[in-house]
């Protein structure tokens, strides 16, 4: 996955759903929706216009013009978010801007309006009221499509019993004035209610003989706005905004610089043939698999202690629960100035401090995750667990588990190793190290004791690895030999190589990848659902 291990996943195992693309018959039912869609939005026009022409109250409510939304003025209005809506603000006039989640209607005179925004919900109450709230406006209200933006001016109340089926239980508002900025189309493709809802629901309503809609995976993926929505997405892409930020954060404490490497380079970075090739101009190129070759060289021209924060290619077959062809990945490169174990205290370090910071800062945000997608918080140590690769052969050898000791651990042999580890130690975060130095890359420095070994080291959370590591070889003779034994053309690294050429430290570093450390941080079961836009074998869309 990361910069310092290729790929090598079975191809056959099955990653949770498959990712197929909308076929032309799906595409022409969609076609015809669209049309019946914008039918239903017109007539539903045509009759507000109607219901505003007839009510002396219709300026507190209807569809903004398309003139009152192009930047028409600064009014200095003071907006109120809906997750910050509280009952400290009880008799308090406020402002809010947000979705349309449900629509109630009470009889002709009463409607609720559960508004949404960025995953909190409150729910809003419009009632008949003279010179205030007419009949007319509530039907209005009832007329607005799920989905669609809306402002909302009210009063905030307290309810006599808490709210359910808002995340502000204790509050409502009492609507004054509401106005459509947006129209979402009558019927959406997935509904969101239907999208957020987890296994746990779907199973007990099975139980009690009622059928829940399963919104799959595929089709999330198709209609990936939509799926965005959803209180646990908004919970996940904010929980790896903070991954890449305190990542960012702590080295920079640390004395690193931040840099940007080529993602177009003219040789494989890690060897092997899972790289997308294209032409450059005439000449042979292909996207690189990391900044690992650059962030070397960087190293070379003394910056001492480099990281980058960058999109990953890889063009394996993986069909894996865990595998994408584009990732985003954390790299780290450092001088080194006795021993690798440098490296890993750098690991150490941060990651704990990414742990610690995640569970306190991110509370909402892990909530709203584990109301869909149930999880116990991770278990870490404050110092970090460390065992040599023939250490942890050796816990699975006891435990019956037979696995080659100078070759690679496959993910069942990773996933039971990780319950052992947990089982004996109590953490589920923990760092293997002096892994095999045939299954490392070229530019692995072999120990000095035993050159079937290696200086590496792989980082696992919840018995799957996400990070690989290594102290690099930077003596250039010897590095071109390795090349060699990989089956690297040397002529396409020969800058790589050169660099060293003109002195260079000892150094070593790590790749992390972004997608797979918020996924297993979550205890979710496929890396699709923490990447924005999924690209696998099968996707390149939307």
């Amino acid at each position: 996955m990361e910069s310092e291990k290729p790929q090598n996943p079975s191809p056959m195992e099955p990653q949770e759903e498959g990712s197929n693309k909308i076929s032309k018959k799906e595409a022409a039912k969609l076609e015809r929706q669209r049309r019946r869609q914008e039918a239903a939005a017109a007539a539903t026009a045509v009759s507000t216009v109607s219901i505003e022409e007839s009510d002396p109250l219709s300026g507190n409510y209807g569809d903004v013009e398309l003139n009152d939304l192009q930047s028409k003025a600064v009014t200095g209005r003071k907006w109120t978010e809906v997750g910050s809506v509280a009952p400290e603000m009880k008799d308090q006039v406020v402002l809010i801007r947000g979705r349309v989640q449900t629509i109630r209607p009470v009889g002709k005179k009463i409607a609720f309006v559960v508004v949404r925004e960025r995953g909190f919900t409150v729910q809003c109450v419009l009632t008949v009221k003279p010179e205030l709230v007419s009949s007319q406006m509530v039907k209005y209200a009832t007329s607005l499509s799920k989905e669609s933006i809306v402002d909302i001016e009210g009063v905030v109340t307290i309810p006599e019993k808490p709210i359910t089926g808002a995340t502000q239980q204790q509050v409502e508002v009492q609507i004054s004035k509401l106005y459509g900025v947006n129209r979402a189309v009558p019927t959406l493709p997935i509904n969101i209610e239907d999208a957020a809802r987890s296994e746990v629901e779907i199973e007990q309503a099975l139980e009690k003989g009622e059928q829940l809609v399963r919104v799959n995976q595929d089709t999330r993926l198709n209609f990936r706005i939509l799926d965005m929505r959803t209180p646990a997405n908004q919970g996940i892409f904010r929980i790896q905004c903070q991954v890449e930020n305190i990542f960012r954060q702590f080295l920079l404490s640390e004395g690193f610089v931040g840099i940007h490497t080529p993602k177009l380079i003219g040789g494989s970075s890690e060897g092997g043939s899972a790289v997308f090739r294209l032409d450059y101009k005439g000449q042979p190129a292909c996207l690189a698999q990391s900044p690992q070759l650059h962030k070397q060289m960087a190293i070379c021209g003394d910056f001492g202690r480099v990281f980058e924060v960058g999109p990953v290619f890889r063009a394996e077959d993986s069909f894996t629960h865990r595998h994408l062809c584009e990732f985003t990945g954390l790299d780290v490169e450092m001088e080194i100035k006795e021993h690798y174990s440098e490296v890993m205290d750098v690991v150490d370090r941060l990651f704990v401090a990414m742990f610690d910071s995640l569970n306190e800062k991110c509370k909402k945000e892990l909530e709203a995750i584990g109301r869909q997608y149930p999880f116990e918080p991770l278990k870490y140590l404050r110092k970090t667990l460390r065992l040599t690769f023939a250490e942890g052969i050796q816990m699975l050898k006891e435990a019956g588990v037979e696995v080659d000791p100078l070759g690679d651990l496959n993910t069942e042999s990773e996933r039971k190793l990780g319950q052992l580890v947990a089982d004996k130690y109590g953490t589920e975060f923990y760092i293997l190290h002096k892994y095999p130095q045939a299954v490392r890359p070229f530019y692995t420095m072999p120990c000095h004791d035993n050159p079937s070994y290696s200086n590496s080291f792989d980082v696992f959370i919840r018995g799957e690895e996400i990070i690989s590591g290594a102290q690099r070889v930077h003596v250039p003779e010897f590095l071109e030999k390795r090349a060699g034994e990989c089956g690297i053309d040397v002529k396409t690294i020969s800058t790589y190589i050169d660099s060293f050429r003109y002195g260079a430290p000892p150094h070593g570093g790590f790749g992390v990848g972004l997608e797979r450390v918020v996924m297993l941080f979550c205890a979710l079961n496929n890396i699709r659902k923490t990447s924005l836009f999924p690209r696998d074998p099968q996707r390149i869309a939307p």
